[in-house]
């Protein structure tokens, strides 16, 4: 057993979820006294929760300098994840995730009387589909072996949108004409999307974390991923929210020079299957928005 391993379990685990809020809080706000107030406790209790979970990792994660905090590399490297530990286990806590036969489930309540339901489905289920888009971008992704630029991914791209994993979060560097963003929204709002991070999304740090732990799980392991959604969203910025019904399969790719690109595509129809949503209780999405089935 290493000494990082020694540390980290005579770690009072009991208290590892305050030691992660105090240390996601201190690296949002780089401000001890801004940490301390948002998280109503001491500085010192910050400072030994900090100082805690640095021996337990075995590296440092903030440097001080003229009494400002500074995030080091390790500490930037380890935020998302923890971001999405905090997120994940109140969301546990709420009864907003869990597992059906290993297969994710997940219920939110969000502001402004929306909700989010998303249910991950069997890879099998595309072979099933009627709608050909989903199932023809994954034998394009299998037989180009997920590189970007294949010709073999030719008729499919339009319908993609491309992520890059950055330091700061998911960075959308590409957005397909077809793809269900610009059908939904149109060019100009998806053009203006382009180099955002997903974690400018509404609907609060909780929701987002939902939304990405997905993107994260396929990123972590390489695999693909196919979700069935349900939500509200704008078609316009600051715009009403409508209801909206969607398949997501989530494909891991590479770019040119070999480093990793994650597809994203969409098909936007009333076929989603969630369990515990009752479809017939929930306000119908416009027919006028559902996508065109793709002629692949």
């Amino acid at each position: 057993m290493n000494e990082s391993s020694e540390n980290l379990a005579t770690l009072n685990q009991p208290l590892l979820f305050e030691m992660i809020r105090s240390y996601t809080t201190l690296a949002e706000t780089l401000n001890l006294s801004h940490a301390v107030a948002e998280l109503n406790s001491t500085r010192q209790t910050v400072r030994r929760h900090i100082a805690q979970l640095e021996a337990a990792k075995g590296e440092a994660l903030f440097t001080l300098e003229n009494r400002q905090y500074h995030l080091t590399e390790a500490g930037r490297k380890a935020l998302p994840e923890a971001l999405d530990l905090l997120a994940r286990g109140r969301s546990w806590l709420m009864g907003q995730i869990s597992h059906r036969n290993g297969l994710e489930n997940v219920f939110a309540e969000l502001p402004e009387g929306r909700s989010l339901w998303m249910q991950q489905r069997p890879m099998s289920d595309l072979w099933s589909l009627e709608r050909p888009l989903l199932k023809a971008a994954f034998r394009a992704w299998a037989l180009s072996d997920g590189e970007l630029e294949s010709d073999l991914m030719r008729d499919v791209r339009p319908y993609f949108m491309v992520y890059r994993d950055s330091p700061n979060g998911w960075i959308c560097i590409e957005i397909g004409d077809e793809s269900s963003y610009v059908t939904w929204s149109g060019w100009a709002a998806a053009r203006s999307s382009l180099g955002r991070n997903m974690h400018v999304l509404p609907g609060g740090d909780d929701f987002v974390h939902l939304m990405i732990s997905p993107f994260e799980d396929a990123a972590l392991h390489k695999n693909t991923r196919l979700d069935h959604i349900y939500t509200q969203m704008p078609r316009e910025p600051d715009g009403p929210y409508f209801p909206i019904f969607y398949q997501r399969l989530l494909l891991p790719g590479q770019f040119p020079d070999g480093t990793f690109a994650l597809i994203s595509v969409v098909d936007r129809h009333h076929d989603v299957e969630i369990i515990g949503l009752d479809e017939d209780t929930k306000p119908r999405m416009p027919d006028e928005v559902v996508m065109k089935a793709a002629t692949i």
